[in-house]
C-alpha cells in the first residue's frame, strides 16, 4: 500500500472571499478546494505552497500559520493524503483568464463568500467554518469521491 502523500493548501481571504480552484482535473467534476498541492522534498511547507499557489492561480501569496490539518482517502485506489492548510495573504497579482496551471490540472478558479461557498461542493468539509474563523482545525480522515 503506499504512503500517505503530503501536501499544502492556502486559505486565501480577500475581501469576505476565500480563493477555491477546481480539485480534479476533469472539467466535469464539481468539487472545488483550496490552491496547493505535492510537497516536494528539499523545500519547505511554505516554500512549497508559494510555488503552488503560483502554479495554479499567477498569483503570489506571503504564507502564515498552519490553520487546518486534513487527511482523506479514495478506498477504491488506495490514494492517502493529508494535508496542511495555512493561512495566506496575497502579495501581487490577479486571477487572469489567459492563465494557465502548467501541471493541467487547476482550469477554474474563484473567490467566493462563505454564502456562495455553501452551494458549492467543497473539500474539506470544515475549510468554510477556518476560513471565516479564527483558530485551528483539523478533519479526520474523510472519504473522497470524484464527481
Amino acid at each position: 500500500m503506499p504512503e500517505p502523500r503530503l501536501a499544502v493548501r492556502a486559505v486565501i481571504v480577500e475581501d469576505g472571499r476565500l480563493l477555491l480552484v477546481n480539485a480534479f482535473r476533469d472539467a466535469a467534476s464539481a468539487l472545488w478546494c483550496a490552491p496547493g498541492g505535492g510537497v516536494e522534498t528539499h523545500a519547505s511547507l511554505p516554500e512549497n505552497l508559494i510555488r503552488e499557489v503560483h502554479e495554479e492561480t499567477g498569483l503570489v501569496i506571503a504564507v502564515g500559520a498552519p490553520c487546518l490539518v486534513n487527511e482523506f482517502h479514495a478506498p477504491e485506489s488506495g490514494f492517502h493524503q493529508v494535508e496542511v492548510f495555512f493561512r495566506c495573504r496575497l502579495v501581487s497579482g490577479a486571477l487572469r483568464d489567459d492563465w494557465c496551471d502548467p501541471e493541467g490540472v487547476v482550469s477554474r478558479r474563484s473567490w467566493v463568500t462563505r454564502e456562495e461557498m455553501a452551494a458549492l461542493r467543497v473539500k474539506p468539509d470544515s475549510l468554510a467554518r477556518v476560513a471565516f474563523a479564527r483558530g485551528m482545525g483539523y478533519d479526520p480522515l474523510e472519504r473522497l469521491v470524484n464527481p
